[in-house]
């Protein structure tokens, strides 16, 4: 081995990695052991990482990993990788809590198939990244392991609800890692964190395996890292059809380990910003994401303000309706039970109220809704090979407040509409890249979404990529200060 140090090692991007790691620049157990270091170092200030394994038994996994390598059997491009699986994700050996009292130490029995493969391509997991109570909400905390903390700025909201994955990445603990998404839950946490979410197109990555496969619809698994290319590597891994998700597509994920650089003179690309001042936005982030729009047009692209073609309100009603529905449905076990009831954060018992008093006549409503709004999207790139909006409405706001009540004066009137603008792509089931945008006045990241048609996941990421290259915001990286005791 080169003796590189512990923290080199840790900064190295996930190709670089898996390249040492693959040729044996680096050890297995180097790798571990630089992972463990900046854990100890940076979680205790943000407390990303949760449900952590003895220090003794990852290394002797990794050594496990070492001993494979050197008779030849590379598993695959996370080999020797630490990882930390989003605590919503069930898990056969570490504790899937999802935030909640009621499952603290509960383990699920199996993996998620996205947890298999991760697996079987030979990460080691180190914990699992914290999210809050059911995923429920913008803002990583919970009563089981706490809050995670903004990578830049501690005393902010590291957002959600893949926040702990995105701190992970952000301070490098981790090389990649994994999220989910149905309210901007990869996009959100990346763009308050200065790192890359990317959601994948409905189906691309195989939900489950779940006691209900045909209504869970609204999210997704996806990648989260530090680069494009990056990215693709863990999507490469995570993509794939399995028939035991029946909405599961076939498409190659092999296609993601094809070449991201492309020419994008004359591609077309529509600006949403505030959707024609439908959308409030807290001063400064709506002028750092249309002044990164500068970089679309020093690409090539053809930028020009596009308008939606349905009425924005149509689309949170019926974001509403289905959230309701599928929430209400994955819980209301909880809540016919009094006293597990009294468990759950009020977001929780409110998301459930909701679609108890659905009808099926409404569900149905909101679904014809949602297909129209996916055929009028579609039409829309028609006239736009790309549109671009900003990842979230604020920047990170203190930690230690559940969510915005109100944005420029206007009053959020449920716990979630000040992340409104990331249900268009939630809701059609396109692919959404979350870029970063670049910094507020007093050092707080936000980022800009990146929306490409139905299964041109590959182009986002090419686009995504060349606009990583022009940028480089990824490169500021958040200073550590030791905690005084």
């Amino acid at each position: 081995m080169f003796n590189i140090p512990c923290n080199e090692i840790a900064d190295l991007d996930a190709v670089p990695l898996a390249l040492a790691i693959r040729s044996r620049a680096v050890s297995c157990r180097e790798v571990m052991q630089a992972a463990l270091e900046r854990i100890d170092n940076w979680n205790p200030i943000v407390n990303a990482i949760v449900s952590r394994p003895e220090p003794e038994i990852l290394l002797q996994e990794a050594d496990l990993r070492d001993t494979q390598l050197a008779r030849g059997d590379y598993l695959g491009p996370l080999h020797g990788f630490p990882q930390a699986p989003k605590d919503l994700a069930a898990m056969v050996d570490l504790p899937t809590s999802m935030g909640s009292p009621l499952l603290r130490q509960k383990n699920a029995g199996h993996d998620a198939i996205f947890v298999e493969r991760l697996r079987a391509s030979g990460a080691i997991f180190v914990g699992r990244s914290n999210t809050p109570e059911f995923g429920l909400g913008s803002n990583t905390f919970n009563q089981v392991h706490g809050i995670t903390r903004n990578a830049y700025v501690p005393a902010m909201t590291a957002g959600g609800s893949s926040g702990g994955a995105a701190v992970a990445l952000a301070t490098r603990m981790l090389p990649v890692a994994d999220g989910s998404d149905m309210m901007g839950s990869l996009r959100n946490p990346a763009a308050f964190n200065n790192v890359f979410g990317f959601r994948p197109s409905m189906g691309m990555v195989p939900q489950g395996p779940n006691p209900e496969s045909y209504y869970q619809q609204l999210s997704t698994e996806g990648p989260m890292a530090r680069s494009v290319p990056d990215l693709a590597l863990l999507l490469s891994v995570m993509a794939g059809r399995d028939r035991r998700a029946p909405l599961s597509v076939t498409s190659a994920a092999s296609q993601f380990t094809q070449k991201l650089d492309r020419d994008f003179l004359g591609t077309r690309v529509g600006w949403l910003s505030d959707m024609n001042g439908y959308l409030p936005f807290q001063p400064g982030v709506l002028d750092l994401c249309s002044n990164a729009m500068q970089v679309f047009v020093d690409l090539g692209c053809e930028v020009a303000d596009a308008t939606l073609t349905v009425q924005p309100e149509i689309l949170w009603q019926t974001w509403l309706t289905l959230r309701a529905f599928l929430v209400s449905g994955n819980l209301s076990k909880y809540y016919a039970d009094p006293a597990a009831r009294a468990q759950l954060k009020p977001e929780a018992i409110w998301e459930i109220e909701q679609g108890l008093g659905l009808n099926a006549s409404a569900v149905y409503a909101a679904s014809v809704a949602r297909s129209t709004w996916y055929r009028k999207l579609d039409e829309m790139f028609e006239h736009y090979d790309f549109l671009v909006l900003p990842s979230a409405q604020v920047f990170p706001f203190t930690a230690e407040q559940h969510w915005p009540t109100e944005i420029a004066g206007r009053r959020m009137d449920t716990y979630h509409r000040w992340m409104e603008i990331v249900i268009p792509a939630s809701l059609a089931g396109v692919p959404a890249l979350n870029v970063p945008a670049g910094f507020s006045t007093v050092g707080l990241p936000m980022g800009l979404q990146i929306i490409g048609r139905a299964h041109a996941d590959f182009s986002v990421l090419q686009l995504g990529h060349a606009y990583d290259k022009a940028t480089r915001w990824v490169q500021r990286k958040p200073i550590f200060k030791r905690l005084v005791k």
